[in-house]
C-alpha cells in the first residue's frame, strides 16, 4: 500500500495551461514536489498484479484516481477503483468486492472547475493589477464571498439604530398558602418614545390588574439532522470556536484512523446499519423511550458526491484518544448522530394574559415546562444569531379573573440591533444557501480570502452608550427616571472586509458583474453536476462561457481608468490642496496635492502621502481625520537634551532621538497619539538590548572597527557592513584582534570561492 499524498500534477503556468483552440484542454505537468512520490509509484507499479485505487470518493478523487493512471499509464485491465465513505475493515471489503473503474463524468465535473477558475483566475488578476494594485487575484467562488462580506458591512454602516422601550412588571401572586409568589409579564408590544412610556406609567398608577385568559399548550421540538461538511464547520466554529479550516483538518485526521466517515459530504442520509447501531446504544444508554429511528432528507438540490452524513463509524465508542481537538469534535460528531436518533422533547408552554382596567394594553406572562427531555439529554444545537433569550419556568397557580398587584413597573430603553457580521460559519452557511461553492469548497475559499488581505478575521471592542430605565414603584405617585450605561457592539471572531477588498468588490461589480452574479455562480455549480451526471459536455460548457467572459476582459482594460477606489475628501484649508484617499502600492493611504505631471519643466510640487491608521476606513474616513495623517513627524518632548520626534518611515512608525531610531511596537503604540514616558520606554529598551548585544569592539583605523556581537543564532563578527561566523570552539569573549581578521578573511575567502564555481 503507498500514497499519492493528494493530487501528483497540475496544470502548467504557461499559457493558462489550456489550449483554448483544442476544445480547452488541459496541459498538465507533475508538481516538483511529487516527483519523487510518482518515481516509487512506477517502481511499484512494475511488480504489481492488481492496482487499486482508493482515492477519496468524491469528484476531487476521481480526479486524482484518473491523474494517477495517466501518469503512471496502468492498464486498465489490471487496474480496480475502490470507494468506501468510512475505513472499516467491513467498508473496505465491500469496496474490494465491488470494484469500478474510474468515472470519467465525475474527472470531466472537476477538470471543468479546474479550467474555469484557471480562466477566471488568470484573466481577471493582471487586470486588478494594473487598475487597482500589484499582486491582487480574483476567483469565481472567493470574489462572490468577499462581496457578501463587502455588502453585509455596507448595510451595518448605514444602519441606523432607534430606540425603543421594553416594558415589564412584577405582580405579587398568593399561593394556597398564602405565601407570596412573584409572577413577570411584559408589556404585549414595545413602545416607541418616552413620552409614550410617561403616558403609559402614568394611567397604570391607579389601574387594576386582573387574568383575563389563560392558555397551555402542548409542543415539541425536535433533533437536527446528522453533519454534513457545512453544518459541522458552523456547529464547531460555535461550539468549539474552531476555524473553518481547523474543523476540516481535525475531521481528516479523524477519518484517516477509521474513526469517523468521510467528511466532505451534503448528504444528511444515514445507513439503516448506523440507525439500527444508534438505537441499540440511544436503548441501552437512556431507555427504549428515547429511541425513535428516522431518516432525514437532504434539501439541497445540488447534493451529491457522499453516500451519508458524517458520523462515528462505530457508534458505541463515545470517545477516541488523539488531540484534544480530535476528541472534542468526534464527541461534536457522536452527540449529533445519537441524538438525531433520539425522540422528541415535549413540552408545555403557558401563556397568561393580564388586563390593565385604564389602558387598552395588555401584559403577557410566558411559562415553559420540560415534560420528557428526549434528545435534549444528549445534544442541543446553537444558532448564530444574537437573540436575548430568557428562562422560563414554572408560572405561579392563578386563575381567569384573579387579581394581581403591581410591585412595580420598568421600561428598558432598548435600541434596534445592525445586521450581524459574518463569522466563518455564517458564511459558511449563506454560501450554501446560495448554491455557491460544494462541501470541499468552503475552507480553502475562507482561507484563501483571508491570505490574500481581502478580509480580516478579528475581535473588535465595543462601546459604552447611556439608556434611560423608568420605573413606576407600588404606592409611589412619582414616575422615577434613571441613566444607565452599558457595552454594546463587542465584536468576536468576526469577518471584515478591507479597503483592498471593498475597492475591488466594486471594481469586479461595476465591470464583471456577470461573474460576481450569485446566482450565475449557483448557476455554475449546477452545470457541473450535470456534467457529473453526464448529461453536459464539459468543454462546450466552457465555451459557453468563456467567449463572451473573454470579449468583456478586453473591453475592461480599454475603457476602465487607472485609479479605481480613489476618493476626494476635500481642500486643505492651510495649503489650498486637494486630498484624496485610495489603494496604494503598500495599502490605503491618504495624499496631499495632485503632484506634478511628469512633463519637462514642471516645477509642481510632489504630493505627500501618509498611510490610513488600523481603524480607519477609505469609504468613511473624513477630511478632517485624513488630515491629523499629515501631522508626522511631530516632536513629543525633550530627553536628555535632545527632542524626541515621531515619524513614520518605510521601516513602520518610529521614534528617533539623538540621530538614532527607535521602532514602535506594532499594534501597540499608535504614532499620533504616543506620548513622551512611552517613547523612552521603548528608547531605553532598545539601549539595553543593544548594550547586551555588542560583546567587544576593536578599532583597526580611524574609519574601521570590528564587533563582535550576540546574535538569533550565536555569537558573529560585524566587519564593514559584513558578518562572519565564530566557531562553537572559540570563546568569544578572548578573541583577539588577529583572531578576529583571520576568521573574517577564511570567510572571505569561502565567498570569492562560491563565485568562482558559478
Amino acid at each position: 500500500m503507498a500514497s499519492c499524498f493528494g493530487h501528483i500534477r497540475d496544470l502548467i503556468k504557461k499559457n493558462f495551461g489550456i489550449d483554448k483552440e483544442n476544445n480547452y484542454k488541459p496541459q498538465y505537468e507533475v508538481s516538483a514536489d511529487k516527483k519523487k512520490v510518482v518515481t516509487e509509484l512506477k517502481n511499484l507499479v512494475k511488480s504489481a498484479e492488481t492496482i487499486w485505487l482508493a482515492t477519496d470518493e468524491d469528484r476531487e478523487g476521481e480526479a486524482i484516481a484518473w491523474h494517477l493512471a495517466e501518469v503512471l499509464k496502468l492498464d486498465t485491465a489490471k487496474t480496480r477503483r475502490i470507494v468506501f465513505d468510512e475505513i472499516t475493515k467491513d467498508a473496505i471489503l465491500y469496496a474490494v468486492s465491488n470494484p469500478r473503474q474510474i468515472d470519467q463524468n465525475l474527472v470531466n465535473s472537476q477538470q471543468a472547475r479546474r479550467v474555469l477558475d484557471r480562466l477566471v483566475g488568470f484573466e481577471l488578476s493582471p487586470i486588478l493589477w494594473k487598475k487597482v494594485k500589484p499582486a491582487l487575484s480574483a476567483g469565481r467562488v472567493q470574489s462572490v464571498a468577499v462581496r457578501l462580506l463587502v455588502e453585509r458591512e455596507r448595510e451595518i454602516h448605514d444602519f441606523k439604530s432607534t430606540s425603543y422601550y421594553k416594558v415589564s412588571a412584577i405582580f405579587n401572586v398568593l399561593d394556597k398558602d398564602n405565601k407570596n409568589i412573584q409572577l413577570k409579564a411584559e408589556l404585549s408590544r414595545k413602545l416607541r418614545s418616552k413620552n409614550a412610556v410617561l403616558e403609559f406609567l402614568d394611567k397604570c398608577k391607579d389601574a387594576e390588574f386582573r387574568v383575563i385568559d389563560i392558555v397551555t399548550k402542548p409542543s415539541q421540538k425536535s433533533p437536527a439532522p446528522p453533519f454534513t461538511t457545512s453544518t459541522l464547520q458552523q456547529e464547531a466554529s460555535r461550539k468549539l470556536g474552531f476555524s473553518v479550516s481547523q474543523t476540516m483538518k481535525v475531521a481528516q485526521k479523524l477519518y484517516e484512523a477509521g474513526k469517523i466517515t468521510y467528511m466532505r459530504t451534503d448528504s444528511v442520509h444515514l445507513s439503516k446499519l448506523a440507525m439500527a447501531t444508534a438505537k441499540a446504544e440511544i436503548t441501552n444508554q437512556y431507555g427504549p423511550e428515547y429511541a425513535k429511528p428516522r431518516q432525514f432528507k437532504t434539501k439541497s438540490k445540488g447534493a451529491q458526491e457522499a453516500h451519508e452524513a458524517i458520523r462515528p463509524t462505530y457508534l458505541d465508542k463515545h470517545t477516541v484518544s488523539g488531540s484534544d481537538r480530535e476528541k472534542k469534535l468526534y464527541n461534536l460528531i457522536w452527540k449529533r448522530t445519537i441524538a438525531s436518533q433520539m425522540s422528541e422533547a415535549l413540552l408545555e408552554k403557558t401563556t397568561v394574559t393580564i388586563d390593565i382596567s385604564t389602558s387598552d394594553e395588555n401584559f403577557i406572562a410566558r411559562g415553559e415546562v420540560l415534560l420528557f427531555d428526549g434528545f435534549l439529554k444528549v445534544y442541543i444545537e446553537s444558532t448564530d444569531e444574537e437573540e436575548e433569550k430568557t428562562a422560563r419556568g414554572l408560572l405561579p397557580p392563578i386563575k381567569v379573573n384573579d387579581r394581581l398587584e403591581a410591585l412595580n413597573i420598568d421600561a428598558v430603553e432598548r435600541f434596534t440591533q445592525r445586521p450581524p457580521r459574518y463569522t466563518e460559519a455564517s458564511l459558511v452557511k449563506k454560501l450554501e444557501e446560495l448554491g455557491i461553492g460544494r462541501p470541499s469548497t468552503y475552507a480553502p475559499t475562507i482561507s484563501t480570502i483571508q491570505l490574500r488581505g481581502y478580509v480580516v478575521k478579528e475581535d473588535r471592542p465595543g462601546i459604552t452608550r447611556n439608556y434611560t430605565v423608568i420605573r413606576l414603584v407600588k404606592n409611589d405617585s412619582h414616575i422615577k427616571e434613571e441613566i444607565k450605561t452599558e457595552n454594546t457592539g463587542h465584536e468576536k471572531n468576526k469577518l471584515f472586509p478591507t479597503d483592498i477588498g471593498m475597492v475591488v468588490t466594486d471594481f469586479l461589480v461595476k465591470y464583471f458583474q456577470g461573474i460576481m452574479n450569485y446566482n450565475f455562480t449557483a448557476f455554475v455549480e449546477k452545470e457541473f453536476d450535470e456534467i457529473a451526471e453526464g448529461k453536459l459536455v464539459w468543454y462546450e460548457m466552457i465555451d459557453n462561457f468563456y467567449k463572451p467572459f473573454h470579449e468583456k476582459v478586453v473591453e475592461t482594460i480599454e475603457t476602465s481608468r487607472r485609479k479605481t477606489g480613489e476618493r476626494k475628501l476635500g481642500i486643505d484649508p492651510k495649503t489650498g490642496k486637494p486630498v484624496f484617499v485610495r489603494i496604494g502600492r503598500y495599502g490605503p493611504i491618504a495624499q496631499l496635492g495632485e503632484g506634478n505631471t511628469g512633463t519637462e519643466g514642471d516645477n509642481t510640487e510632489k504630493p505627500r502621502f501618509a498611510s490610513l491608521r488600523k481603524d480607519q476606513r477609505l469609504e468613511t474616513i473624513t477630511l478632517e481625520e485624513a488630515l491629523e495623517l499629515f501631522k508626522l513627524p511631530r516632536t513629543i518632548g525633550e530627553y536628555e537634551g535632545h527632542d524626541v520626534v515621531i515619524g513614520i518611515g518605510r521601516f513602520g512608525p518610529y521614534a528617533r532621538h539623538k540621530g538614532s531610531f527607535y521602532s514602535l511596537k506594532k499594534d501597540v503604540d499608535d504614532p499620533h497619539t504616543i506620548k513622551l514616558d512611552r517613547a523612552i520606554e521603548l528608547i531605553e529598551t532598545k539601549r539595553e538590548a543593544d548594550r547586551k548585544k555588542l560583546i567587544k569592539t576593536f578599532e583597526v583605523d580611524k574609519n574601521r572597527e570590528v564587533r563582535i556581537l550576540n546574535g538569533m543564532y550565536g555569537p558573529y563578527i560585524s566587519y564593514q557592513k559584513n558578518n562572519y561566523k565564530i566557531p562553537k570552539k572559540m570563546d568569544p569573549q578572548n578573541l583577539t584582534l588577529e583572531e578576529c581578521m583571520e576568521l573574517i578573511e577564511k570567510g572571505a575567502n569561502k565567498t570569492r570561492g562560491k563565485k568562482k564555481k558559478k
